[in-house]
């Protein structure tokens, strides 16, 4: 059983609307902790977004069903047809996500058979916004969410684990459908990264400072992402080649793995430094002439598909997926330089930006 933020936002949202409704001597306070499950949101800005999208959509249900309170009475008949006109209405208008409390404002107004239903129908959409402003306040002010912190965490583990299968991939050493598992599972987590980078993306701050540094991470968090991504495909390709790879001559089968270990590594030493646990003689990127020369790599590179050439079988398969290998390995080199590049700007001009948050929790 996993109790989260958004679980426990949610408890919260209900005795709030609840308890006011009944501060507020209002008929069926139900309706408010209705409301109040409905309108939660996992973000404070998408909170806002809700809020003024179901004060809309309540606006809507609420003269809907008191218009046909007032002409066509409480037969349930009515109700289905003015449910009808206000889903037409919502979708019209796109205001699709507070549809559903949209629709139980029109139920709940168009029950009633007293006679005061003008004064009935506005005070029970009044409980209605009740528990949507209930929402709205302990989305601003309880267990605000950390997105910074808990994308971070996402990546680092994401790569963590994806390096650790490329290094066993490289040597040979991971079992074939135990490696096609984990790939299956690293796409789908990378889809739950993004998820939460949108959710990042979405905070607002005040401050001009805060704005421009968050933009700024933004950048520097979708490069994150971006190599992440590089290094799964790269990943993939090992996997999918791995025979071809095994065939390769000891040397130059040793070059890559040498090659991609001091690239993973780097990876690594990257997050440490975004997260300000590097020393500073690591803040830039360091050309290692082993590892690092693009021009003796590809020279290597074209001498191997050259050697296949003149073999037996399947020479042009095994030269013409060289090429892929090596084209995501250049990739991801590409993509690590580049994150490098934006954290040490990032590291430069905001250096006392910290995040105390990631620093404890992760490092």
């Amino acid at each position: 059983m996993q109790l989260g933020a958004r679980v426990l936002k949610t408890g919260l949202a209900i005795v709030f609307a609840l308890f006011f409704a009944e501060l507020l001597h209002l008929p069926s306070p139900a309706f408010a902790g209705i409301a109040a499950i409905f309108a939660i949101q996992p973000s404070i800005y998408r909170s806002y977004l809700s809020i003024i999208e179901q004060i809309q959509g309540n606006l809507i249900g609420a003269a809907i069903a008191v218009f046909f309170g007032l002409l066509f009475g409480h037969h349930i008949v009515a109700i289905g047809i003015a449910a009808i006109i206000v889903i037409a209405l919502m979708r019209k208008f796109k205001l699709d996500n507070s549809l559903s409390l949209a629709l139980v404002t029109v139920v709940a107004i168009m029950v009633y058979e007293g006679n005061d239903f003008l004064e009935f129908g506005l005070i029970r959409f009044a409980t209605v916004m009740i528990g949507v402003f209930a929402a709205f306040i302990v989305n601003l002010f309880f267990l605000p969410p950390r997105y910074e912190s808990k994308l971070f965490k996402m990546i680092d583990f994401l790569q963590d684990d994806v390096i650790r299968w490329t290094r066993l991939a490289i040597r040979q050493a991971s079992e074939h459908t135990s490696t096609k598992a984990a790939l299956n599972k690293f796409h789908s987590r990378l889809s739950e990264v993004e998820s939460m980078y949108d959710f990042f993306k979405e905070e607002r701050h005040y401050r001009k400072s805060k704005r421009y540094t968050q933009a700024r991470k933004l950048v520097v968090y979708r490069q994150m992402i971006t190599t992440t991504k590089k290094s799964l495909e790269l990943l993939q390709r090992l996997h999918k080649h791995e025979n071809e790879i095994h065939d390769l001559p000891t040397p130059f089968r040793i070059m890559i793995q040498e090659r991609l270990d001091f690239l993973l590594t780097f990876h690594e030493q990257l997050l440490l430094k975004y997260a300000g646990k590097l020393r500073p003689e690591h803040s830039k990127w360091s050309v290692d002439q082993e590892h690092l020369q693009n021009a003796d790599v590809l020279e290597q590179l074209l001498e191997q598909i050259a050697f296949e050439k003149t073999r037996e079988g399947e020479e042009e398969f095994t030269s013409y997926h060289l090429f892929y290998i090596f084209s995501r390995i250049l990739d991801y080199e590409e993509n690590l330089e580049h994150l490098d590049t934006l954290i040490v700007s990032f590291r430069s001009f905001h250096g006392n930006d910290k995040n105390t948050d990631l620093e404890i929790d992760y490092y």
